[in-house]
C-alpha cells in the first residue's frame, strides 16, 4: 500500500476545503455575525495544514492502483467531513463534535438529515456552509479533486465510479473531458434552478441555498419549515423540475445536450414513470381526505414523492399526517433512488430494472423451459456476472440497513424510528417516517452513539457500501 499516493491529494483537498470555508466567513463578515472568525481561523488552520502536506510531498510521482483507489475515495470523504464538523462544533450553535460531524457527513452525503433548530434565525455563514457541504457533495468531492489535482487524473475513472455508480467506461476517451462536460452540467442547472427560485419570489439569498439542496439533491433549507417556507404550486413545480433532472445521469442530459445516441434512455423513461405512477398514487389516496383543491393536492404529493425518490429530503409540509397508506408509501419509496451517475442515492434506478429484468426471464424459462431467454438491460443481454452483482449488492444492502437499524434498537430507539433512520440515512434520503425525524423533527434528540453511526452510515451509502466496506475486510490490507 503506497500510502504517500493518498496522503498527498488529502492534504491539496484540504486547501480546497479552507477556500470554500471563505465564502461563509465573508457571508458572515457583512453580516455582521461573530462567526466570521471562527471559518477563518479554521480556514487557516486547515489552508496551512494542506500546504505542508504538498510541501513535504511534493515532486513525488505516485499511481492509483486498486487499493490506493478505494482508500483515498474513503478517506477524502472522512477528512472532509471531519474537517468541515469544525466550524459547526466552534460557532455558537451549541453542538456536541458528534453532531457536528453529523450535519456535515449529512450535507456532503447530501443526506439532508439535520440536528440544528431555529434556521430561521441562524446566521448566514452557517446557513451557506451547510448548502455549500450538499452542493460539493452533490457533484462529488472526488470529481473536484479530479478536475483541481492533476495526479487524481490518473486512475480518475476509477475514482468516479467508486463515488457515483456511474460505470461510464470512458465515453470521451479520457476522464478530464468528462468531467469538464459534467461540472459545466452542474454549474447551468445550478444557475437556472436559482434564477428560477429568485424570478419565482425567493429572496436571493434563499434562491442560492434553496438551489444547492435542489440540485444537488441534498434538501438543506434556510427554514424549519423546509419548502413550506415557499408554498405556492409554481414554485414546487420548479423544485420537482430540477430534483427530477438531478436525479437522472449526468451522462444522459450531456449526450441530450450534445444530441447523441443515449444508452441510459430506458433508465431514464422507467424513473419518470415510476415517479409519476407513485406520485398519482399519493393523489388518489388524499384527495377529498386533506383540504386543498385537486391541483395542489397533486402539486404536494408529486413534490413530496419527487423529493423522496431523489433522496433529496425537501418536504412540503408534514406528510405523515395523510394517514397510514401514504405513509407506508413513503416509506417504501425512500428505498429506491433515483438514476446511476446522478446526485440522488438510493438503491438506484438501473438496479430495479436489471432484477425485475431477471425475474422476467426466470419466470418465462419456468413456462418454457426449452427456450433460451436472458435477461436485458437497455436492449441488451445482461451478462451473468452484471445480474449475480446486482443479486449480492441486494443482499448486502439489505442486511446493512437491517444490521444498522438493529444497532439502533439496541441502543434505545423504537421499531419505526430505527427502522427509518438506517434507512434514511444508507439512502441518503434525509427526513424518516415517525414523530422523531419525520419531516416535522429533527435527528437532534438522539444518542450522540446513535448520531455518529448514522454518520458513517450515510457515508457507507454514499460510496455504494462496497467501496465503504472494504476497507474493512481483512483481504484489502492482505498482501496476498
Amino acid at each position: 500500500m503506497n500510502f504517500r499516493a493518498v496522503i498527498l491529494p488529502i492534504g491539496r483537498l484540504l486547501i480546497i476545503i479552507a477556500l470554500f470555508m471563505l465564502l461563509p466567513a465573508g457571508a458572515d463578515l457583512i453580516a455582521g455575525n461573530s462567526d466570521w472568525s471562527v471559518f477563518a481561523a479554521t480556514a487557516l488552520v486547515l489552508g496551512a495544514i494542506g500546504a505542508l502536506i504538498s510541501a513535504a510531498l511534493e515532486g513525488q510521482q505516485f499511481q492509483f492502483r486498486p487499493r490506493e483507489t478505494f482508500l483515498f475515495v474513503n478517506a477524502a470523504w472522512l477528512v472532509f467531513s471531519f474537517a468541515g464538523a469544525i466550524p459547526f462544533y466552534a460557532s455558537g450553535l451549541g453542538l456536541t463534535y458528534a453532531e457536528a460531524f453529523f450535519e456535515t457527513a449529512s450535507g456532503l452525503t447530501t443526506t439532508g438529515s439535520t440536528v440544528i433548530t431555529g434556521l430561521d434565525t441562524q446566521p448566514p455563514g452557517i446557513l451557506l456552509w451547510r448548502s455549500l457541504l450538499q452542493w460539493i457533495g452533490g457533484i462529488g468531492i472526488v470529481v473536484i479533486g479530479i478536475w483541481l489535482l492533476p495526479g487524481l487524473r490518473i486512475g480518475g475513472s476509477q475514482l468516479f465510479a467508486i463515488e457515483s455508480s456511474e460505470k461510464m467506461n470512458k465515453p470521451y476517451g479520457r476522464v478530464e473531458p468528462f468531467v469538464a462536460r459534467l461540472l459545466m452540467l452542474y454549474m447551468t442547472l445550478s444557475l437556472f434552478c436559482a434564477l428560477a427560485y429568485f424570478l419565482a419570489g425567493m429572496s436571493a439569498f434563499d434562491a442560492i441555498n434553496y438551489m444547492m439542496g435542489t440540485v444537488s439533491t441534498g434538501g438543506f433549507a434556510t427554514s424549519d419549515n423546509s419548502m413550506a417556507k415557499y408554498p405556492a404550486n409554481h414554485m414546487l413545480w420548479i423544485g420537482i423540475t430540477f430534483m427530477m433532472l438531478s436525479g437522472m445521469p449526468f451522462l444522459y442530459l450531456i449526450r441530450v445536450a450534445e444530441m447523441r445516441d443515449n444508452p441510459h434512455r430506458g433508465q431514464v423513461r422507467f424513473f419518470i414513470g415510476l415517479t409519476a405512477a407513485i406520485s398519482f398514487l399519493v393523489f388518489l389516496s388524499i384527495n377529498g381526505k386533506v383540504d386543498g383543491d385537486p391541483f395542489t393536492l397533486l402539486t404536494r404529493a408529486t413534490f413530496n414523492i419527487v423529493s423522496v425518490i431523489t433522496t433529496t429530503g425537501f418536504a412540503a409540509g408534514d406528510y405523515l399526517l395523510w394517514g397510514n397508506f401514504a405513509i407506508a408509501v413513503f416509506f417504501f419509496t425512500t428505498f429506491i433512488g433515483g438514476c446511476s451517475g446522478s446526485t440522488s442515492g438510493g438503491f438506484k434506478i438501473f438496479r430495479i430494472q436489471i432484477l425485475l429484468s431477471g425475474i422476467r426471464a426466470m419466470l418465462k424459462r419456468a413456462a418454457h423451459p426449452n427456450r433460451v431467454i436472458e435477461p436485458r438491460y437497455a436492449g441488451t443481454p445482461v451478462a451473468p456476472g452484471v445480474l449475480e452483482g446486482v443479486l449480492v449488492f441486494s443482499v448486502l444492502y439489505t442486511a446493512t440497513f437491517a444490521g444498522f437499524a438493529f444497532i439502533y434498537m439496541m441502543l434505545g430507539l423504537d421499531l419505526e424510528t430505527a427502522l427509518s433512520a438506517s434507512i434514511t440515512a444508507q439512502a441518503n434520503v434525509g427526513p424518516g417516517i415517525g414523530p422523531t425525524i419525520g419531516p416535522a423533527g429533527t435527528f437532534a434528540s438522539l444518542p450522540d452513539t446513535v448520531t455518529w453511526l448514522l454518520a458513517f452510515q450515510m457515508i457507507l451509502g454514499r460510496l455504494e457500501l462496497i467501496g465503504g466496506l472494504l476497507v474493512f475486510s481483512p483481504y484489502f490490507w492482505s498482501q496476498h
